[in-house]
């Protein structure tokens, strides 16, 4: 069911991307071209190609976006261990490891499927998780391999980058090429529809239900559920003090925890469950199976 759904999730939101596109070249043609055809045909190209794009070179587009750089053993051994142990008790294959040159402690998975996936950590992870937390954190992200998640999640990230670049185009074109005020008018409801939906349809990608089931099942598969909630909060904290300063907040879904802060849609839409909610979960876990 775990492929199933992530295929099912990610054919949605590949449709749903193209009804967007097509309703931004809609009004973009009708006010820009003078003609509605030509702009939604335009627009509905470059949904094909962006949907080709998201599908087959998304996790690479993110791990660009970061500059993490694919490591070796020899580069990376205690991450390469701690990888590989999470991965063997998950019966998954060794996914490849990167490291974010960023001193803001977080991780992520991406990749389409197991077979390709990679788990990404910052150089401030490494330096601020102890070993037990640092597993804790792994055991997270190879769950989100293991459910399948990680493909909506960059999928997403990168399709929503996306959107809104088409409507901040739309917006240039209602301020410097409009044919008429009730263009504009139309421009202007049509970029303030999708921003949010761009910031919503992450959301709903990665819903928080996603985030408590990769807690769960993470802390599950490695049996230390106080160690993940150990890490999590040490990683809430510095990401509130240092957060992520290169990347997009589009792409924050894709971390074990929020890494930007601020105002706007980061806010209004949060795609990560409060972590004292997390936190409280898996100390439940710890209590139940008698860890104090």
């Amino acid at each position: 069911m775990g492929a199933l759904g992530a295929g099912l999730r990610t054919a949605f939101m590949f449709l749903f991307m193209f009804g967007l596109f097509t309703a931004i070249g809609w009004a973009v043609g009708t006010l820009f071209f003078g003609d509605w055809v030509t702009g939604a045909i335009f627009f509905l190209l470059i949904a094909a190609a962006m949907n080709f794009v998201a599908y087959f070179f998304s996790s690479k587009i993110v791990l660009f976006s970061y500059r993490a750089k694919i490591v070796n053993e020899a580069e990376a051994p205690r991450l390469h261990r701690i990888v590989r142990s999470v991965a063997q008790k998950a019966d998954l294959p060794m996914p490849k490891v990167a490291i974010i040159p960023s001193q803001t402690p977080n991780a992520f998975a991406t990749g389409r499927n197991p077979k390709n996936a990679v788990v990404a950590a910052t150089e401030g992870m490494l330096q601020l998780l102890n070993d037990e937390e640092l597993e804790g954190v792994m055991a997270h992200e190879i769950s989100h391999v293991r459910n399948r998640d990680m493909l909506v999640m960059t999928v997403a990230a990168t399709l929503a980058g996306a959107i809104a670049f088409a409507a901040r185009w739309a917006l240039y074109s209602a301020m410097f090429g409009g044919r008429n005020d009730n263009g504009n008018a139309i421009i202007m409801v049509i970029v303030a529809i999708t921003a949010p939906i761009a910031a919503m349809l992450v959301q709903l990608a990665i819903s928080r239900n996603r985030e408590y089931k990769a807690d769960e099942s993470g802390a599950l598969l490695i049996g230390k559920p106080l160690h993940l909630a150990s890490a999590l909060q040490k990683l809430e904290t510095a990401n509130a003090r240092n957060p992520m300063r290169m990347g997009s907040p589009a792409s924050s879904s894709l971390f074990i925890v929020n890494p930007f802060r601020g105002g706007t849609f980061v806010t209004l839409f949060m795609t990560h469950p409060p972590i004292q909610k997390r936190v409280e979960r898996l100390r439940q876990m710890a209590g139940e199976m008698g860890q104090y």
